[in-house]
């Protein structure tokens, strides 16, 4: 049984900085792309990042570009992390960590196949 565990959210005011992890176990994820997504109330859920198996390829939703930064620790390939810099109000959601069967984490939600349970980012201004 794959398991993904995210941990690191908050609440945080404008202007802050957060930082998630993600934590895969249940099976060898030392070559899985991974990546994050999230969830606003009512909204659908919205690609954030994702990262290649090597860690050298991310890739950023538009609206998170140049303010966060994914990574993966090389010594433990089975965790990665997304660094949150100058937070806004609009960036508050659950924020989900997905990890792909094979090739790469899809930008599209429904196409990957593993998900973690979610952690709640709360941003006020």
């Amino acid at each position: 049984q794959v398991q993904l565990v995210e941990t690191g959210g908050g609440l945080v005011q404008a202007g802050d900085s957060l930082r998630l992890s993600c934590t895969a176990s249940g099976r060898t994820f030392g070559s899985a792309a991974m990546g994050w997504f999230r969830q606003a109330p009512g909204k659908e859920r919205e690609f954030v990042a994702r990262i290649s198996s090597s860690g050298h390829i991310t890739e950023y939703g538009d609206s998170v570009k140049g303010r966060f930064t994914i990574s993966r620790d090389n010594a433990r390939q089975n965790t990665i992390y997304l660094q949150m810099n100058s937070l806004k109000p609009e960036d508050t959601a659950v924020y989900y960590c997905t990890a792909a069967k094979s090739g790469r984490v899809s930008t599209s939600p429904t196409e990957n196949a593993y998900w973690g349970q979610g952690t709640q980012v709360t941003v006020s201004s």
